[in-house]
């Protein structure tokens, strides 16, 4: 969610536009790791959504997962709710028993008894470069506390490249300084503080370690085929996000940005530019000893 600083970013459209891409390049083995999580702790099992946007993380986990589950969607975006809530009423657990869902508009922050209630598992998706250390921190003492476990998926972590035809990385010396640009503008404050950007999973790992957590990650990588029409609408606004980002850091190169960004997309809407984008996904569980408060 972290291309642009534009509001648009979190809007229903974008979140459609990469929703299947997020689909397939998630770990597997890690869902798989939170279902055996699930499946050991008496039902029903409360599952919490932090930044649940319209739901692509339920739209995704709820057949994945065994039930009965009680989803909670938290977001400050009403509108993003109700589309969650339309878009998942028909939604079946693995067992093919309904799931419940309920919403929550609020803000992450703080991190209290109310944000994180019920939940034997805490799931996220394209959340974590937006946010602070010290939110993290918070996040993860409170899970600690109630011996809850998370999953958190499509971390970014600060890489980016253009791919040829063949899928091997392409870059110059502007993309480069481009991507050097968006990566400074990552760690900008999003409203709770600096931002950890790229860091963030690497920060999500340490800090859920040193709490006791096993943690297990697996590299979840976009690749954006270039020459495939179905992808280059979601590889433009990469593009446009990554150039905006770049301008905001420094306004003076607008020119020079301009026709960076001209040139890549000209590439890419003639089939001889991809793109790839580095995530990582995450399962983190607590130690045995550690009981639910």
């Amino acid at each position: 969610m972290s291309v642009s600083t534009s509001h648009d970013v979190f809007s229903a459209e974008w979140l459609a536009l990469r929703e299947g891409l997020d689909a397939r390049s998630r770990s597997h083995r890690l869902t798989g790791l939170a279902m055996e999580w699930l499946n050991a702790r008496a039902g029903p099992h409360g599952i919490v959504d932090l930044g649940s946007g319209s739901g692509s993380n339920l739209r995704f986990l709820a057949s994945r997962l065994p039930g009965p589950q009680r989803w909670r969607l938290v977001d400050h975006d009403a509108q993003l709710l109700t589309h969650a809530l339309r878009l998942g009423a028909r939604l079946r657990d693995s067992a093919g028993v309904p799931v419940a869902l309920e919403t929550s508009c609020r803000g992450l922050s703080p991190v209290d008894r109310e944000l994180l209630a019920g939940a034997d598992l805490v799931v996220a998706s394209a959340l974590f470069d937006l946010m602070p250390r010290s939110w993290v921190a918070s996040l993860v003492a409170a899970c600690a506390a109630h011996g809850q476990a998370l999953l958190l998926t499509l971390s970014v972590d600060g890489d980016w490249a253009f791919l040829d035809r063949q899928g091997a990385r392409v870059e110059d010396g502007e993309d480069i300084a481009v991507r050097t640009l968006f990566q400074a503008h990552q760690y900008r404050d999003k409203g709770l503080g600096p931002a950890l950007g790229g860091e963030a999973p690497a920060v999500l790992a340490s800090t859920l370690a040193g709490a006791g957590f096993r943690v297990e990650s697996a590299a979840t990588p976009w690749h954006l085929v270039a020459g495939d029409a179905t992808q280059r609408s979601l590889a433009e606004a990469l593009v446009s996000g990554w150039h905006d980002a770049a301008i905001e850091q420094t306004p003076s190169q607008a020119t020079r940005l301009g026709a960076w960004r001209d040139r890549r997309l000209a590439a890419i809407l003639a089939g001889e530019l991809g793109v790839t984008v580095g995530h990582r996904d995450l399962f983190a569980w607590p130690a045995p000893s550690v009981e639910r408060t």
